[in-house]
């Protein structure tokens, strides 16, 4: 068998229920249409299906989707999505799944990666998949979600939760966040990078959902923390201190501080140090640099601060990094399961239909340090 033969995409199957929110149904199939290998080869192949056989499915909008494939398309699925629906019936009322659903949910392998977005939470929940885990869903819909579900433990205020082989966004862009993330965790940033500017958003929002909730409009004529930003992101190699980012717009700590987070939904240590995080991986990734020339580029100080910042915002050592996706950048071509072989950590929660992923292993604390 020859590498082109070999090759083999990662499966995602969007699951397509009636009532469905067109935008939410179109970024799957956005961002993972994107990835390719070495050679130009798709990382990713994106299905619809429906819970019926092929046939119209019902949108919230003027017009009406043909999907292709039913519910048989969810046993070949390595990655199954649920975007958010308005027509969920006794699934969003009473937490029951209609025997419809249920029955395209049983055709759902073992190990196969789930992921939801917005309302699309309640499905995975009404089918026990969230028991005991953590999980979000979009802002104004968690109280009721909560008490619906009282064993799942939701977290209102981040973009998108990762617990290993499930994944929950917030409402609607959040799905953006969350489908850019999961690309991240499968390929590395480059890849992820890539796909972000190609749809014109940004790689990697900061903060939560609890921005975005009404509050009180700030009076407009107040500074913000925009410029104090750039100032750091361009001496991310320096030591920076909160007072030398409050100077930068001439406020005091206190008011700087409380401005900050009103804005970016983070105090501006945890943003400094994920920057940094950020930073580090890029260069691990895209580079053959020492590990104390990493460390000093991101403003670690030394390899050592390095590799603790890395191990718990990521799950992995910058060494174990490097080697996923090093690897994965000189031979990404050679075929789906050497790509896939070489993203995973043994010994991680994370599993997929195909392997588990050591980088991607590192699901549940990364999602800690990209969420909020």
């Amino acid at each position: 068998m020859t590498a082109s033969e070999g090759h083999r995409p990662h499966r995602v199957v969007v699951l397509a229920l009636d009532g469905l929110l067109p935008f939410e149904l179109g970024i799957p199939h956005r961002i993972f249409g994107r990835p390719k290998d070495a050679a130009g080869r798709p990382l990713y192949e994106v299905v619809t299906c429906s819970v019926r056989p092929p046939g119209v499915v019902r949108t919230d909008a003027d017009f009406d989707v043909h999907v292709p494939c039913g519910p048989e398309a969810l046993a070949t699925a390595d990655t199954v999505i649920v975007p958010a629906s308005y027509e969920l019936g006794p699934v969003f009322e009473e937490g029951r799944l209609t025997p419809e659903l249920a029955a395209a949910l049983a055709r759902i392998r073992p190990g196969t990666r789930l992921v939801s977005i917005c309302t699309g939470v309640y499905v995975l929940a009404a089918a026990g998949r969230l028991d005991g885990r953590r999980a979000t869903t979009h802002w104004a819909d968690a109280e009721r979600f909560q008490r619906l579900f009282p064993r799942i433990r939701v977290d209102a205020d981040v973009l998108f939760v990762d617990d290993g082989d499930v994944l929950t966004s917030a409402g609607v862009a959040a799905g953006i966040d969350l489908c850019l993330h999961l690309v991240r965790r499968d390929f590395g940033t480059a890849v992820a990078n890539d796909v972000a500017r190609h749809t014109v958003v940004p790689p990697h929002r900061d903060g939560g959902q609890a921005q975005y909730i009404d509050r009180p409009v700030p009076d407009p004529q107040l500074a913000t923390t925009t410029a104090a930003r750039a100032w750091a992101l361009a001496r991310l190699h320096e030591p920076i201190q909160l007072r030398d980012m409050a100077a930068q717009e001439a406020m005091s700590v206190r008011t700087f501080t409380r401005r900050f987070r009103e804005e970016v939904g983070v105090s501006p240590g945890q943003w400094l140090t994920r920057q940094r995080v950020e930073r580090a991986r890029h260069l691990l990734e895209s580079t053959g640099l020492s590990m104390d020339r990493v460390a000093r580029d991101a403003g670690f100080g030394t390899a050592q601060s390095m590799r603790q910042h890395l191990q718990q915002a990521i799950g992995v050592t910058p060494t174990a990094y490097r080697r996923t996706f090093r690897a994965e950048a000189g031979g990404a071509g050679d075929g789906h399961t050497e790509v896939t072989a070489a993203a995973g950590v043994p010994g991680q929660k994370v599993s997929t239909a195909r392997a588990t992923r050591p980088a991607s292993a590192s699901a549940r604390a990364l999602s800690k340090s990209s969420t909020g």
